[in-house]
């Protein structure tokens, strides 16, 4: 049985079976237990009246047929009862015999070494066996098709409730504090539970929803606000003309250093706030206006690291997208590049379905590239003190934006990091 049916077909299916299996027994019964008493009757028929030949005085009286569709032979009787070679090879008993290729019942005796036979025609108890197996068969199978369409009844009064609970929970919005509970609309038995259970797990799911907005709410207001001020502190200092280059290298990594944080603020926040982040609102940009961005930021510190950096634009889109997720999403591929590279080169390309970042750095083994998109994992050479967010973000950011996000590897070695719009909405694809 395919358990993915639904669970009305299910009762419909489990019904029609347990029918067929009783209604299959009973006609095995009867066909079987009709045979079985013909045979036993005739026997007992056939053996009375071969006995009542036996007792007849004058063996002319042999010639009439007591009983119709019956024949009988004696051995060294008259010639049109004499026994033929294949009657006198019968054994004594009742038994099935051929006589002239036609069937028949035989019940065979023997006085004073004398073999008598008594022949039945079998045409007709065939007949009635065949037409009962005929009635048996018929109701056998309107039996079944009564037990489907019992079993369908059955499954829609059944399945009803469930089905209504099912739509309910469908349409239900767990964010509306004020909606009716389910459990009132039905009675005390199992579906009932059922509509209890789910609205205390819903109560549950509100209670922690309304926590989990209130403590973004904090998060918001109670980390901008220092880092804004952070900001400006460093803007500041910057355009102090006195300080010295190596204090000015310092205020600019703690500068670039907020920017990330306040970009990674707003991406936790609106993947944590929004039902739906596809289509949340914010500032909206093109692909090229945040390539160019991060380039800018990136593109510095790949080449102060001793590395060549390319960026080239195959297309200009008009496209606008989310800001702040298509900035986590190619910052993050970005940072890991440069994280991970020690030598050669770091490739951002821009194309008319997405981005690719290609490095030629330490690359991850086949084995690891599944795991790499999961919470907390990082590659073989952990540098920094990273928590190995960075992938599983760019994960969360593409399955909520309907974006697909692949993995391939270089040769000879290196790592190619593909986002694709408009794919289908899958896990993160490894390919060799």
């Amino acid at each position: 049985m395919d358990f993915k049916q639904s669970l009305a077909q299910r009762i419909v299916i489990v019904f029609a079976l347990m029918s067929t299996v009783v209604a299959g027994i009973f006609a095995i019964g009867i066909v079987a237990a009709v045979h079985v008493v013909e045979r036993r009757l005739t026997d007992a028929s056939m053996g009375g009246n071969l006995n009542r030949l036996l007792k007849v005085d004058n063996a002319q009286d042999w010639v009439h047929r007591p009983e119709k569709d019956e024949l009988f032979f004696a051995d060294n009787g008259p010639r049109d009862l004499a026994l033929t070679d294949e009657l006198r090879a019968l054994p004594i008993g009742f038994q099935d015999a051929v006589f002239n290729q036609d069937p028949y019942f035989a019940m065979v005796g023997e006085v004073d070494g004398r073999k008598y036979v008594l022949l039945r025609d079998r045409q007709s108890v065939e007949h009635r066996e065949q037409l009962l197996i005929a009635v048996v068969v018929g109701g056998f199978a309107l039996s079944v098709v009564l037990a489907m369409v019992l079993g369908r009844l059955l499954a829609r009064r059944v399945m009803a409730p469930v089905i209504l609970l099912a739509r309910q929970i469908r349409q239900r919005d767990e964010t509306i504090a004020l909606a009716s509970p389910l459990s009132t609309d039905y009675a005390a038995d199992e579906v009932g539970e059922l509509a209890v259970a789910f609205d205390q797990t819903l109560g549950k799911l509100r209670a922690a929803l309304g926590r989990e907005q209130q403590f973004t709410a904090d998060v918001s207001h109670e980390l901008r606000t220092p880092l804004q001020g952070l900001q400006h502190a460093c803007t500041s200092l910057l355009d102090n003309p006195d300080i010295d280059p190596r204090a000015q290298r310092q205020v600019v990594r703690i500068a670039r250093a907020s920017a990330e944080m306040h970009q990674l603020i707003e991406t936790f926040l609106l993947l944590a706030r929004a039902s739906d982040p596809a289509a949340g609102s914010g500032q909206q940009a093109t692909l090229h206006q945040v390539a160019d961005d991060l380039v800018e930021i990136w593109g510095r510190q790949i080449n102060e690291k001793g590395l060549e950096f390319s960026y080239e634009c195959e297309v200009d889109s008009p496209t606008l997208f989310n800001h702040t997720c298509l900035y986590s999403v190619m910052g993050n591929l970005l940072r890991n590049a440069w994280h991970y590279t020690d030598q050669g080169f770091v490739r951002l390309t821009l194309q008319p379905n997405g981005f690719m970042v290609e490095d030629s750095g330490i690359g991850i083994p086949e084995e690891k590239r599944n795991a790499m998109f999961q919470p907390f994992v990082r590659g073989d050479e952990r540098r920094g003190e990273g928590l190995g967010l960075g992938l599983s973000l760019v994960q969360r950011i593409c399955n909520s934006q309907g974006w697909h996000v692949t993995l391939t590897s270089r040769e000879p070695h290196g790592c190619r990091f593909s986002v694709e719009w408009g794919a289908v909405h899958l896990p993160a694809l490894v390919k060799g």
